[in-house]
């Protein structure tokens, strides 16, 4: 696997659409930073720390839904191992005006765009959630 963080958006993408209550996805810190951001701003319920079947480390991620249609409509990856995304505090994108959310790697940790704004940090774009 060559990009592991497009691989847990894509699970939870294919998830969500199906109307999965839960999504496995193997486990990193990464992979677990993500996630708080996207349990901060709501985008899911929770996640825990489990054992996958094969023993491996694995996430068990729980999908959040709203009247039978998944609360994440959208979930792009914006910098890839090809081509890597770096903006500065000012330049981070807004995501549909506001309503979305840009989730960056900075220098003090994985954050939203919000709060890297307000930290004024800027750093690499892993993706965007609406």
């Amino acid at each position: 696997m060559n990009d592991p963080i497009a691989d847990m958006l894509t699970r939870i993408r294919n998830s969500s659409m199906r109307g999965k209550s839960t999504v496995s996805t193997p486990a990193s810190k990464l992979r677990a930073w993500v996630l708080d951001v996207l349990a901060d701003e709501g985008y899911i319920r929770g996640y825990e720390k489990t054992t996958g079947a094969d023993g491996h480390p694995a996430i068990e991620i729980s999908l959040k839904y709203y009247e039978g249609t998944p609360v994440i409509r959208e979930l792009k990856r914006v910098s890839t191992p090809g081509r890597r995304v770096y903006m500065g505090a000012n330049d981070i994108p807004v995501v549909r005006q506001g309503l979305g959310v840009s989730i960056v790697s900075t220098s003090k940790g994985v954050m939203s765009d919000a709060n890297a704004r307000s930290a004024n940090v800027g750093g690499e774009v892993l993706c965007t959630v609406f």
